[in-house]
């Protein structure tokens, strides 16, 4: 159970690492990748807090 849940939690941070890479190489202007770097973020830290079992 333990094993799974570290496992789950480090494959979703390496997707969000991996989506904020792909934006950062998307060639859109400064404010708009920054919006959906915000974006990403949010979406991110939302899915690792239920795996927490916060949300």
């Amino acid at each position: 159970m333990g094993i799974s849940f570290l496992v789950s939690i480090l494959i979703t941070f390496l997707v969000i690492v991996l989506v904020l890479y792909l934006v950062n190489m998307l060639p859109i202007d400064g404010r708009a990748k920054q919006i959906v770097r915000i974006v990403v973020i949010i979406i991110g830290v939302l899915s690792l807090l239920k795996y927490l079992a916060v949300y």
